[in-house]
Parts: structure tokens; sequence; C-alpha cells
């Protein structure tokens, strides 16, 4: 009896504190509209990994959570924030979440890992001055596994359609573009755009539809609908063993689409994961 209090006082410690974990001011961005001069922005590769955030502690998820890796890998970390991209190669977002999302870190997986650093949030200057600096901080850190995402810079938006042709054909996600004059400040801002050839969104799924043909016995398309009220259907993006196991009902997975309807439903909208908000 004993054991089990001190066990239940435990958990509850544990789960307190994880509570309690303050979510960090990220920036987030906005989606690129074509027009821009593309040449007062840093251009780099979107990468599709978990948001990593180093509070000059502990690294926390986007929503705040620990994240508990290994001691090893956070060693040499500095003492102020960095923000960036725990990633493992494209197309590998699953299996870099699965890593991540674990409570007992397990060193093999993890030397799959790299934080691919993008910004550093605690400091003053404009995001031109930010990428002298954290050249500079990540070659001080000295560690294989923490790495600065290449930022340059292109002159025209011809290029610039053209690097993310490149970077989708090699399995990338898309773009990340900064301007050159931007602070670092919380919340969306159209001075941080993402580019993507589609767009991606969440919703809830609440129904499974019966496939048909070579889909008989297993799921046809999920019924989903979206936080605003929007229900459609995700018919296309499973693979066969997602088929044979679909996300459950009152699960929310993530859609990817190509802009909306007169009657606000999305284009051609596949699924994509399951959505892990971390």
């Amino acid at each position: 009896m004993f054991y089990l209090r001190l066990l239940v006082l435990w958990a509850g410690l544990f789960f307190a504190s994880f509570a309690s974990a303050e979510k960090p001011e990220l920036q987030l961005a906005n989606v690129y509209e074509r027009g821009l001069d593309v040449s007062r922005y840093w251009v780099s590769e979107k990468l599709d990994g978990v948001r990593g955030y180093w509070d000059g502690k502990h690294l926390l998820s986007r929503s705040g959570r620990p994240i508990t890796a290994p001691a090893w890998f956070t060693e040499g970390l500095p003492d102020h924030p960095l923000d960036g991209e725990l990633w493992i190669g494209r197309g590998k977002f699953e299996a870099v979440s699965a890593i991540v999302r674990r409570m007992q870190p397990d060193d093999s997986d993890w030397l799959a890992v790299r934080y691919m650093v993008f910004d550093l949030p605690g400091h003053s200057g404009t995001f031109t001055e930010r990428v002298e600096v954290m050249e500079k901080v990540v070659s001080r850190i000295g560690k294989s596994w923490v790495r600065m995402i290449p930022q340059y810079r292109v002159k025209t938006e011809s290029i610039l359609l053209n690097e993310l042709d490149r970077v989708v054909f090699a399995g990338g996600e898309g773009l990340m573009l900064h301007h050159q004059d931007a602070l670092y400040q919380s919340g969306r801002t159209n001075m941080l755009l993402k580019l993507k050839p589609w767009q991606d969104a969440e919703a809830r799924v609440i129904g499974h539809l019966p496939g048909k043909g070579k889909y008989k016995g297993k799921l046809g398309a999920l019924l989903v609908e979206t936080a605003e009220g929007v229900q459609f259907r995700l018919g296309t993006g499973f693979s066969d063993a997602q088929r044979a196991d679909p996300p459950e009902v009152g699960e929310w997975v993530t859609y990817k689409f190509t802009g909306l309807t007169r009657y606000g439903k999305p284009r051609f909208a596949s699924f994509l994961r399951l959505y892990q908000p971390n």
C-alpha cells in the first residue's frame, strides 16, 4: 500500500510539472503570396520535423511540453534561447515525432536526430544580423547533431519558384522566407512566410466510410470536420496499412489541399498524417 501511494504521488508530481510547462512565445509564419520582392528575404528549406525550442535550460515543444532528449544531446547548448527543428530527414516526420514524444529517450534513436537551428528568439537584431550570430553560436556548440538550417538569398520570384520545385522534387515540403529586417516576435507575422505547393490544415474524424472494390472490408474514406464546422471526405493519401487500421473517430488528422471551393470546402483534399500538436 505504501509503494502504491508513493507511485500515485510520483505520478501526480510528474503530470503536474508536465501541465505547468509554459508555452513558448514562438514566431509563426503566414502563407506566401505571389508578387513580393523576394530579394529582401532569406530563404531556407521548410523541414518536416518537430519544432524544438531551447529556453536556455530545457528543450520544449511548441505547446510547452518538455522534450526528454538524452543529456548528451542538449549538452553544450547555450544559456540563451534557440528556435529550431528536430529532424531526421525528408519525409520522416512520423519517425522523428515518435522519438521525440517518448518519455524515456532511447540513445540509439536519438543518434539519428538533428537539431536544425533557424532563429535566435532572444536576440534583438534583424534577421540578417541573427543569421550571422547563429553561425557563430552553432560553431561554438561544436556538436555534429546541432546545425544551422542553410539560409540563402534569391533575386527573383521565378528563381524562388524554381527552388521550390527543386526541394519538392527531392522530397522536401517547401520553403521558408524570413524578411531581412524582421525582428523576432511571437505570433503570426508577414515577416516570416511559408511557401509550399499545397496548403495543410487539421480536421477531426467524425466517421468512417466503407471501401469498395480493392478496398472492400477496409476504409474507403474518412468523414471529417474542421474546427469551423465544415464537413467533407478524405478518401486519398492513405497507405494500405492505414486503410486497414484508420484513425479513430475523435482523432484529429492533418490533410493537404489546394484552395477552397465557393462553399468553403478544401479542393483536392488528401490525408497527410495524424495530427500531433507536439
